[in-house]
């Protein structure tokens, strides 16, 4: 199979077309015929680093969207045939920028029939942070108020949509020419972080969803009202944040994305209901995953980058 492999840590230039050979399922996994793969920041930090999947070799990649080609021992969920989409094992089940990619079953759901393989390739990670965040960590729930900060990226505007369908009122920091798109997407307010000072604006809310980690985390903390929570994807390891929290009566939390199928069949929901979809920034065949690469690490894309393994 065709893969995307590099062997030292690095540019863009690590990134390498080549042939490896297809795996087979072990007990528990399907045997998955990839057709499209979502990338993320976690994939460009960990060619650079290796962060959380340690040296090379390897072939990053975790979402996956394709149609199963063979099953291992014990499974039960899926047969050869049926179109699945979902999240390999986080942080270090890599392996999505592949022609072919094995993974435990119940990282999967069945790929609802309105999506074609690219929307549900970009789907898994982001949306399953963005859902662990905000009803499993924070319990988002109807007429509460919740910040996404980032609200125009990969996972913000999948929480934008994530949060509506919860019934929450959604505030959203993003520039300017965002807001319009972040509008369409259901956000109540938005805000020019160029412009404000998002602590000066806002105060009593009930969640705060930090994408951006480090001193704006802990600003967040300013803008809840006594017992609200901020949910940070970007952990930091440590224990401050949770201390000012305490200090302020409030709450923090910090999370890494979990492999869920219960997850994916909510998102799998969402997504059959119209209620939640990606907005595709690129498409990009796997041959040209350094310029996926390249272009996501811009920062500037305006929801999700896609590499287009096979054609449907």
């Amino acid at each position: 199979m065709r893969a995307i492999r590099q062997e030292t840590l690095g540019g863009t230039e690590v990134l390498r077309e080549v042939e490896l050979p297809r795996p087979a399922p072990g007990f528990g996994e399907i045997l998955v015929e990839v057709h499209a793969a979502g990338l993320n920041p976690t994939d460009w930090k960990n060619r650079e680093s290796g962060i959380t999947v340690g040296r090379p070799p390897f072939v990053l990649g975790w979402d996956v969207s394709g149609v199963v080609a063979g099953v291992g021992i014990g499974v039960t969920l899926f047969r050869p045939g049926d179109e699945v989409f979902g999240m390999l094992p986080y942080p270090r089940g890599v392996g999505a920028h592949a022609e072919y990619v094995t993974a435990p079953t119940r990282c999967f759901a069945a790929k609802p029939a309105v999506l074609d393989h690219v929307q549900a390739g970009a789907l898994p990670l982001a949306a399953l942070t963005a859902w662990q965040a905000l009803v499993d960590t924070a319990g988002l729930g109807p007429g509460q108020r919740v910040l996404i900060h980032a609200a125009a990226g990969g996972v913000g505007h999948l929480a934008v949509q994530v949060a509506k369908a919860r019934g929450a009122h959604v505030v959203g920091t993003a520039s300017a020419p965002k807001h319009d798109f972040l509008r369409r997407l259901g956000a109540d307010e938005v805000i020019d972080y160029h412009a404000t000072d998002f602590v000066e604006e806002l105060s009593g809310l009930d969640v705060v969803l930090d994408t951006l980690g480090g001193e704006n985390a802990f600003r967040s903390l300013d803008v809840l009202r006594p017992g609200g929570i901020v949910v940070s994807i970007i952990p930091s390891g440590g224990t401050a944040l949770g201390r000012r929290a305490a200090e302020r009566g409030v709450r923090a939390a910090e999370m890494l994305v979990e492999a869920d199928h219960a997850g994916m069949a909510q998102v799998a929901g969402l997504a059959a209901a119209g209620r939640l979809r990606a907005t595709i920034a690129g498409t990009f065949p796997l041959a040209r995953a350094a310029e996926a690469h390249a272009r996501g690490e811009t920062g500037r894309t305006t929801g999700k980058l896609v590499l287009v393994v096979r054609r449907s």
